[in-house]
């Protein structure tokens, strides 16, 4: 099971850790731009502002479900750090065999805060970062779903002052936490990494070894600035296309203004509830304009489509059964009556639709077809944009079937 959340420390001081080493402490790490030990303490606490991940919280859900036993949710509310230093963490966590947040032992209570920290630092959003830790713990389901295995994530976004980021590594030696961090400025990373070292913190720098690959291969420095720095608009020609591309999908969307087919980058074809609509707006969003065009059976289709560049025409189709349970849910969404549900819902209609549309598309063998059955939005916008890629560049590989 895993939690998330997102932690800001304002205006904090690193405390020091003088008092509580050992004889023969730790010398500062070497090139480090940031003093990791100042002797002045902090005087106002950080506050930890929880937010769950959605996903693994359905799993975590399910699992307790299944197991029958009882899911308590920790209360909402605001969790005092304890800044005291990581030496000290040390000995209190051998002098105490319990790890858990809570005093509980019961078997029916599940502790939420419980189990393995990931500290995600970034000077920007986070979302790199955020994304990345997600995307690598999808590796990891059948552990926190299976196995119970427990996972707390906690979001540091806006970090571009070194007394910040070390009270951050300090708090994550102490938790036995793991830092995961996307810096642009070297000199933060490199205090990031020296200090992790220092307190034995493990840690692994997202953005440093794809910037370095990048400054070598194109011999250019990096600027050493976040997205939204100051001297950094964000704003930029590529912001722009996107929006632009997005209100041009929004305005084509389910077969409207035909004769603008021409101006989209993808058109999109297929019978009603086979995911045009999500499918147009979210490769939209990656800055490409995109139409969408409803076969409706004995309803002839726009001339504009078959004059577009076929190139750009990609079908989409899925299996009737699955078909049939999307449009019975749209049509009692739709609040259609009795007959109308049955023509647009009914197996036997579903299937006349799709293998109109089936003969449609084998009329014109140069587009296509996307089996949209158990596919993600995400990965069908992969098959689509690589297809349209391939296609531009005339990169084409010679495929047995057009099916995908």
């Amino acid at each position: 099971m895993i939690s998330s959340s997102t932690l800001t420390i304002p205006n904090v001081r690193p405390t020091s850790i003088s008092n509580s080493c050992s004889s023969d402490p730790k010398p500062n790490p070497p090139n480090t731009d940031v003093s990791v030990s100042p002797t002045q303490t902090t005087s106002e606490t950080p506050s930890w502002k929880f937010r769950g991940s959605a996903q693994l919280n359905r799993w975590s859900r399910a699992r307790f479900i299944r197991s029958g036993r009882k899911l308590d949710r920790p209360a909402p509310g605001i969790r005092q750090v304890d800044l005291s230093p990581p030496v000290q963490q040390l000995e209190q966590k051998d002098s105490s065999p319990a790890r858990s947040h809570t005093e509980s032992s019961s078997d029916d209570e599940v502790d939420l805060t419980a189990g393995k920290s990931i500290y995600m630092v970034s000077d920007g959003t986070g979302w790199t970062a955020e994304h990345a830790v997600n995307c690598a713990m999808g590796q990891f389901e059948h552990c926190l779903v299976d196995r119970g295995c427990s996972i707390n994530t906690h979001l540091f976004s806006g970090v571009d002052d070194g007394d910040q980021l070390m009270e951050i590594v300090k708090q994550a030696a102490k938790e036995d936490a793991m830092l995961v961090y996307t810096l642009a400025d070297p000199s933060m990373a490199n205090s990031a990494k020296q200090a992790c070292k220092l307190w034995g913190v493990q840690s692994t720098d997202i953005l440093g070894p794809i910037t370095d690959a990048l400054s070598s291969h194109l011999g250019v420095s990096p600027s050493g600035l976040p997205r939204g720095a100051p001297g950094r608009s964000s704003l930029n020609d590529e912001y722009f296309r996107r929006i632009e591309a997005i209100e041009f999908t929004i305005k084509q969307d389910d077969g409207a203004l035909p004769q603008n087919l021409h101006k989209a980058d993808i058109v999109l074809v297929g019978v009603s509830r086979t995911g045009k609509t999500p499918l147009s707006t979210y490769i939209a969003q990656k800055g490409y304009k995109v139409a969408n065009v409803p076969i409706v059976m004995d309803v002839e289709l726009p001339k504009a489509l078959f004059d577009v560049n076929s190139s750009k025409v990609f079908c989409l189709t899925i299996n009737p059964l699955v078909l049939q349970t999307i449009r019975k849910t749209r049509a009692k969404t739709m609040g259609l009556d009795a007959e109308s549900r049955i023509n647009y819902s009914d197996l036997d209609y579903v299937r006349q639709e799709l293998e109109f549309a089936g003969r449609i598309f084998a009329q014109n063998p140069s587009w296509p077809v996307i089996e949209m059955t158990g596919k993600a939005i995400e990965k069908t916008a992969a098959i689509v944009l690589k297809l349209y890629h391939d296609r531009k560049q005339k990169s084409t590989m010679p495929h047995i079937s057009k099916h995908y």
